[in-house]
């Protein structure tokens, strides 16, 4: 898909997608808005020393990095499944600006989680293991069990597709009891569609520029 660079409002870069109009984060801020879906309401939701963590849709890799970055120090070992059909080339990766909003943690490992092998576990740090699967996420082999969901696919009114009960049923199946599951998108139509999945669904404010976002539990 053609891209074209974005400066958000937060200073962190964006890929603005022509085929579909859309965004791959918030214009308010890219960092901001990943920060506080995924990092905030998320990964500091969990309280485990090993976190398996499936991100549906890898894209810039910027919640791959921030996970990474928040997890150093901490003594806890993460390991990150994603999935991601359309992987960004070398050239736009290497445009991204993360690295810059993020200074306690090195450029290099941004890099490495683009340039990490796919359908293998890829050791980034010492507490963090990495598998990228290219592919779609009809009839997805999971593999593994989560504790946290960072469920960060382009938008319903553009993908519908990815937001049904069904996928999130598949999700669902493959989330420990307890995990969590964390989105920007609030609309009624999706919480309605992870209730009959069998989440618990609750909405919180959202990151800058928007009112609410999502984070469904299963109980």
């Amino acid at each position: 898909m053609n891209s074209e660079l974005i400066i958000t409002k937060d200073g962190s870069h964006t890929l603005y997608i022509k085929e579909l109009d859309e965004y791959y984060h918030s214009h308010f801020g890219a960092i901001s808005e990943s920060r506080h879906v995924f990092i905030e309401a998320g990964l500091k939701a969990v309280n485990k020393n090993m976190i398996s963590i499936f991100e549906m849709g890898f894209g810039t890799g910027l919640n791959a990095f921030l996970t990474l970055a928040e997890n150093m120090g901490t003594g806890k070992t993460i390991h990150y499944s994603c999935i991601e059909k359309y992987p960004l080339d070398k050239n736009t990766y290497l445009s991204l600006n993360y690295s810059s909003h993020c200074p306690d943690i090195d450029r290099e490992y941004f890099i490495r989680l683009h340039e990490s092998s796919w359908h293998e576990d890829s050791i980034i740090s010492d507490d963090f293991i990495l598998n990228k699967t290219r592919a779609d996420i009809s009839g997805f082999d999971f593999q593994r069990q989560f504790d946290l969901v960072y469920f960060d696919a382009f938008g319903p009114d553009k993908q519908p597709e990815l937001w049904t009960t069904e996928i999130f049923s598949s999700i669902y199946r493959n989330m420990r009891t307890g995990a969590i599951l964390t989105t920007y998108s609030s609309k009624g139509q999706i919480r309605r569609n992870m209730e009959k999945a069998g989440f618990r669904v609750e909405k919180l404010g959202g990151p800058p520029g928007k009112w609410d976002m999502t984070r469904a539990w299963k109980d």
